[in-house]
């Protein structure tokens, strides 16, 4: 069986193995593939392993050896899925290998809001403690999370896990989501606009779909507590960068801890770069070395159980 990784680079850049998936077959990995590289690296394959890189019907029509698709994300939306059955190809993905990563970098903007430890840091590496007439001093306010509400749009595996943590410090947790999933905490599940309204943190933990695109737009962020703090590790396009902006730089809300763009990379930049009450990460919650380990050994399985004959994260 033929394997050709189009884009290894997005998953490891030689901190990992894929020998999980080099033993199942002839492999060849590119660390990236532009689209005009394709066909001509998948006209022979097997099995194609991709994470951003497009497979659209026009690509698809052309690889008529393709047998599996294995998406090296949760998301697929780089996949025509709908063309890849027409043409018996079997797609797969990796459901919830990034979970508690993310939900760690969800609380690591928090803590970087809350706790100043950046802050702090900076200001005893550049001399200000030994030069301080007091044993201790603060830069800014402190914030303590327990007693706080934490407010949680969607509710899957994500959502679960910042639930469980935001419990762990003592916070209260209100929770919108289409239906009442099990919790292993206590939660209230309510209307989306009393999240908005109650929540100290809030947190996007939703899917990016046509009805949740711009969610946090300045009629939703009007709702917010002045003294609110906004978290998106989910999707760019689920929030109005440029009105989250404005209500930023107007202090209408307290601040926002970012791990998606609209546009990624940000070649025409973002309005939200360079805000001091906005912290701004590349993308990287699910980058944990444990979570791409994960995501490496699921998607050798699903290709080992494709060749048994077996369905395991089957899309298509």
């Amino acid at each position: 069986m033929k394997i050709v990784i189009l884009d290894a680079a997005m998953t490891t850049t030689g901190d990992l193995s894929w020998d999980p998936i080099t033993s199942l077959g002839e492999c060849t990995i590119y660390p990236v593939s532009e689209q005009e590289d394709v066909v001509a690296r998948l006209v022979d394959a097997d099995v194609a392993v991709v994470n951003k890189v497009a497979l659209t019907k026009d690509i698809l029509i052309l690889l008529p050896k393709l047998k599996l698709i294995v998406e090296t994300a949760t998301g697929y939306d780089n996949i025509d899925c709908a063309a890849a059955q027409e043409r018996g190809i079997a797609v797969a993905n990796v459901p919830a290998y990034s979970t508690e990563s993310v939900a760690q970098m969800v609380f690591a903007h928090i803590l970087h809001a809350t706790s100043k430890v950046a802050e702090h840091s900076a200001s005893v590496s550049a001399g200000e403690w030994q030069n301080s007439e007091s044993p201790c001093y603060w830069k800014s306010p402190l914030t303590e999370l327990a007693g706080k509400t934490m407010g949680i749009i969607g509710f899957g595996n994500i959502g679960n896990a910042v639930a469980r943590i935001a419990h762990a410090f003592g916070m209260t947790v209100l929770v919108n989501s289409r239906s009442a999933r099990k919790s292993s905490v206590p939660v209230l599940f309510t209307d989306r606009e009393t999240v908005l309204c109650m929540a100290d943190f809030l947190v996007l933990a939703v899917a990016l779909k046509p009805e949740t695109r711009h969610l946090i737009n300045r009629d939703s962020i009007d709702l917010m507590k002045r003294s609110a703090m906004l978290i998106n590790t989910g999707r760019g396009p689920l929030v109005d960068e440029s009105a989250l902006a404005e209500a930023l730089v107007a202090n209408r809300i307290a601040g926002a801890g970012i791990d998606v763009l609209e546009q990624e990379p940000p070649r025409n930049g973002s309005p939200l770069i360079g805000l001091k009450n906005c912290s701004v990460t590349p993308h990287i919650a699910w980058a944990t070395v444990e979570s791409r380990t994960r995501l490496i050994a699921v998607s050798a399985e699903n290709i080992a159980a494709f060749q048994a004959g077996i369905e395991k994260n089957r899309i298509v």
